[in-house]
């Protein structure tokens, strides 16, 4: 078996779960790197990273050099590499299909966009209640019925359910995808969903987050 140091010497990260709180910096250095690598820049200064992240660039060198050592003094990272080792860490590397609920203009918006495709995760299904939306197209993503969903999990290897419906529907959506096996639920809805603790949810609310950012800014 490696020993920790070995496995730090591969540059590979070790077993253990990460903190909450670092896993939650890595996601979001991996969002700047994702954005970075996207403008065609190939290297990247923890000071950079710490402008965008709002993260101090001491902390970002210290949660990286716990995995590995990936940059270099006067270069900084390599972008294409620090991404592959980020997701790695995170668990992250591969491909994962999403279903997503709800083809309305946030639905669709979220279908068109580069959100989940720049991180691996690949949008296999758009289910939606309105038969006047069924059969129709979004992007690439056919708008299947909703009745359709435990077969689509099953055939297509679902494991997140994305919920972009209203408030009024989020709970039936979070029900269905916990009966046809999903246990990762992103929850785009004002709706506070119930699942058994087994299945875990994320609510994005931009509320939440601006209401966060002004106590800060008002302080």
């Amino acid at each position: 078996m490696l020993s920790r140091d070995r496995i730090r010497t591969l540059g590979f990260h070790a077993p253990e779960r990460l903190t909450v709180g670092v896993a939650a910096r890595l996601s979001r250095y991996l969002q700047v790197l994702t954005q970075t690598k996207k403008m065609g820049r190939d290297a990247i200064s923890s000071q950079e990273i710490a402008e965008f992240t709002h993260v101090n660039a001491t902390q970002i060198r210290r949660d990286l050099s716990g995995f590995g050592k990936f940059g270099k003094r006067g270069v900084g990272y390599n972008v294409e590499a620090l991404i592959g080792e980020i997701r790695k860490i995170l668990r992250a590397a591969g491909q994962h299909n999403i279903a997503l609920f709800g083809a309305g203009p946030l639905g669709q918006a979220i279908a068109r966009s580069d959100l989940f495709a720049d991180h691996g995760f690949n949008i296999v299904a758009l289910f939606e209640v309105d038969p006047a939306k069924v059969g129709t197209r979004v992007g690439d993503t056919e708008v299947l019925p909703f009745a359709d969903l435990a077969g689509a999990v099953r055939d297509r290897n679902i494991i997140v359910g994305v919920i972009a419906v209203p408030d009024r529907a989020a709970q039936e959506v979070a029900d269905r995808l916990v009966d046809a096996g999903v246990r990762i639920i992103f929850n785009y809805s004002g709706a506070l969903i119930s699942v058994p603790q087994d299945v875990t949810v994320h609510t994005s609310s931009p509320a939440v987050e601006l209401l966060y950012a002004l106590y800060f800014y008002l302080a």
